[in-house]
């Protein structure tokens, strides 16, 4: 098969303008591929598409599909770059086609900017179907003509390193433990020198004082783990690294304070931050990209027991502050908070969370872009800049000390770990309890909950688990090395 991109014209009616691989492929053709399109009705609009059978020996199949505007660059008020964003849905369209058809191999159209083409075309053939007898059949996409195969190639690796999580994140929560999570991130950064992973299991968790990640972990038979990965890809393996930091709750029942039953299956991807800032790592190391990162996911379940948290009980997190859990379904920030001690032990560059970490997350933004909550300005504009390339985009929220006065307002301990007005804020408030345990001068807190899955908000991604954000944090990453070699 073969998918072509074709821009909208200028004017109404006007004929369609194809792209340089459309163009050839015409010619190829004698011209007919544009007079079918002009008998087949009006112009192709952004996004859809047009089948076209028996062209050309080497190609049955041939899908053309609209790229809206020619020259579509950055949207100032949707925050991305539309042209990259119309590519990767045009493509990834085009494609689904191509496997409908039950064609193995399909070859795609560059369309002017060849690794958004292969984003589109690997995302949008992704889907989750390890358990099922009845597979959809495979199609392995490859670059039409050979003038931009480095570009193709990295949006493959940044596309599959979306995939990555994604699988973690749709896998069932019996298929992805902590123990299991932690071997298959080993087993995907075996073959590479530079990466050292360590698998912490529970007696080194203790050791380390981490109390408050431990009262989560004690509800479950599932042991923790602690997953610390080391990728040292600067030339210099001392200089500071980028700490990245993800809730790995595999499954999230909630606890004592245990959430309805209605759409609790969807809480296997509540270790959504923990698969994709591991996911943007294997990708970083893929990629070769000249800096250290290190990665760390504390990985247990979140269940009801005779041994689980009690609402009103006080554990003591690894800086020594006392945490009351009001709420045992505010969990992630327990962990988070002995993480990101740990985290102060690397003197990094900067350190980044990601946690599906509160619904009042997926309240404010929706699925439209991941809330940001940071004390730099600095790391904000990397990473607002990076979501801005990518198209999974970041939006910046609040980290007033009107918040932090609502968690520091607590009548047993240090801390409460939910603010004092309840639901009023929880997003700002968590992000707030947070910073209580940061002392870092660049950290920056993402909370995914409200991109953890996609039902059809973006076109490339089929139903299911997003994946989201990680080429952004991977884009993050490569500026950041760029810098770095400024």
């Amino acid at each position: 098969g073969l998918v072509l991109g074709v821009y909208s014209s200028e004017k109404d009616g006007g004929a369609a303008q194809f792209t340089s691989a459309g163009d050839a492929f015409d010619r190829l053709v004698s011209g007919k591929l544009r007079e079918l399109l002009s008998l087949c009705g009006p112009p192709l609009k952004k996004g859809k598409t047009r089948i076209f059978h028996g062209l050309h020996q080497d190609f049955p199949s041939v899908v053309v599909v609209g790229l809206g505007k020619k020259n579509a660059g950055i949207n100032d008020q949707e925050n991305w770059n539309e042209g990259k964003e119309n590519i990767r849905a045009a493509v990834a369209v085009g494609c689904r086609q191509i496997q409908d058809l039950e064609i193995p191999c399909v070859e795609v159209d560059p369309c002017g900017d060849a690794q958004s083409a292969a984003e589109g075309a690997v995302l949008g053939l992704h889907e989750y179907n390890e358990l099922k007898q009845k597979k959809k059949p495979i199609v392995t996409p490859q670059l039409h003509g050979s003038a931009e195969s480095e570009a193709w190639q990295k949006g493959v690796i940044y596309a599959e390193g979306q995939n990555l999580a994604r699988y973690l994140m749709e896998a069932p929560a019996n298929y992805i433990t902590p123990i299991k999570f932690a071997e298959h991130i080993e087993q995907k950064l075996r073959s590479f020198s530079n990466v050292k992973v360590h698998i912490r299991p529970e007696s080194w968790i203790t050791t380390e004082q981490m109390g408050a990640f431990l009262s989560v972990a004690k509800g479950s038979a599932e042991p923790p783990i602690f997953l610390e990965i080391h990728y040292l890809g600067a030339a210099n393996t001392n200089d500071s690294p980028l700490v990245f930091v993800g809730k790995g709750v595999t499954f999230d029942s909630g606890g004592i304070s245990l959430k309805p039953s209605s759409g609790m299956d969807a809480m296997r991807a509540d270790m959504g931050g923990a698969a994709t800032v591991c996911s943007a790592i294997v990708t970083a190391a893929a990629l070769n990209l000249p800096l250290n990162i290190i990665g760390l996911a504390p990985l247990c379940e979140n269940m009801p027991s005779g041994k689980a948290n009690k609402p009103g009980d006080v554990v003591r997190a690894k800086n020594g502050k006392t945490i009351q859990v009001d709420n045992t379904d505010a969990e992630g920030r327990l962990l988070l908070a002995d993480a990101l001690c740990y985290a102060h032990n690397f003197n990094a560059r900067a350190i980044v969370n990601a946690a599906t970490l509160t619904g009042a997350m997926d309240v404010a933004l929706g699925s439209a872009a991941t809330g940001v909550f940071t004390n730099s300005s600095w790391l904000w504009t990397h990473l607002y800049e990076a979501s801005i390339l990518t198209g999974d985009r970041v939006w910046r929220m609040p980290l007033f000390e009107h918040y932090t006065k609502q968690v520091t307002d607590c009548p047993l301990a240090d801390v409460s770990n939910i603010g004092k007005y309840s639901r009023a804020g929880g997003a700002c408030t968590a992000a707030a309890f947070l910073k209580e345990f940061v002392t870092a001068s660049h950290w920056a807190h993402l909370d995914i909950a409200g991109v953890m899955s996609n039902k059809d908000e973006v076109p490339y991604l089929r139903k299911g688990m997003a994946g989201r954000p990680t080429r952004t944090l991977v884009e993050f990453a490569a500026r950041l090395s760029q810098d770095s070699h400024n």
